[in-house]
């Protein structure tokens, strides 16, 4: 038997990537394959169907699945994830200039964010601000829609809309409000941190019940056993953005599941629910 694993191919990156990633796990004694999906949200019905046996999932991903497999009676549960997945925050970021001094100052105004899809760039964020009482109005870059914020040209769309005044707040994770800055999107002390959302994780391998235990046992060794000294897997983890894989949690993924519900993303059962989505 041959362990299948579904990735999205957000990106033209993932197909070298896990071809990589085939190569070395066939030649350390796993049988592996994957299949690439043009959206997550097709991947998580087959995974639950048990067409693939694992899914790189994103974090959306990860909270239908869950609700997906308990509908029907089964379990998932997040194998590995990458170091780099780990208590990831977002910001609502403003111009260095503006007169926006606290939440309050939102009112009436326009906050700019990334798909209607995206965890990090729109649903964490949104949900941060109107748990703390904040009343804005909202303006979607729907860059790449169904691929879960993983194209972040949303969240760079939100970030030039904020330079040229357009909205006057965007949505983005940190890391990538600092890469915005490094690469001339946002010039340098242009803008400024206004809020924050709490720590959260992002991107999981999900495995379902029904995948054969043993090559999955495997599949986590050997992804865990990867080291970034190694030449031959280290730009293949550089490419996919993480220097070890650890073990999977599904301690940072709470406040994400509130947002869905406050948000009607998805119901309980899994099913989509959010007005418009059609990935």
């Amino acid at each position: 038997m041959t362990l299948l694993m579904g990735a999205v191919a957000y990106d033209a990156k993932v197909v070298p990537i896990w071809t990589g990633f085939r190569s070395w796990l066939l030649r350390n004694g796993l049988p592996f394959d994957f299949v690439l999906y043009s959206h997550y949200e097709r991947q998580v019905e087959d995974l639950v169907a048990g067409r693939v046996h694992a899914a790189w999932n994103s974090p959306l991903a990860w909270v239908r699945a869950r609700r997906l497999a308990a509908a029907a009676g089964r379990s998932v549960r997040p194998l590995v994830m990458r170091d780099t997945d780990r208590d990831l925050r977002s910001v609502v970021v403003v111009r260095a200039d503006s007169g926006i001094a606290s939440l309050d100052d939102l009112k009436g105004q326009v906050v700019g964010t990334g798909a209607v899809d995206s965890p990090q760039a729109t649903l964490l964020p949104l949900h941060h601000l109107r748990v703390a009482g904040a009343n804005f109005e909202v303006r979607r870059f729907e860059v790449g829609v169904g691929l879960h914020g993983d194209h972040i040209g949303g969240e760079r769309d939100a970030a030039r809309a904020l330079l040229a005044g357009e909205v006057a707040a965007a949505c983005m994770v940190d890391a990538n409000h600092l890469l915005f800055s490094r690469e001339g999107t946002l010039s340098p002390g242009a803008t400024r941190i206004l809020t924050g959302t709490a720590a959260y994780d992002h991107c999981n391998m999900t495995v379902v019940d029904s995948a054969p235990e043993e090559l999955v046992r495997l599949f986590g060794e050997l992804l865990t056993g990867m080291s970034y000294a190694d030449p031959e897997v280290r730009p293949l983890l550089d490419l996919e953005g993480l220097t070890a894989w650890v073990e999977g949690r599904t301690s940072g993924y709470g406040e994400l599941e509130a947002a869905v519900d406050a948000g009607g993303f998805y119901d309980e059962a899994g099913r989509i629910t959010a007005d418009g989505y059609r990935p």
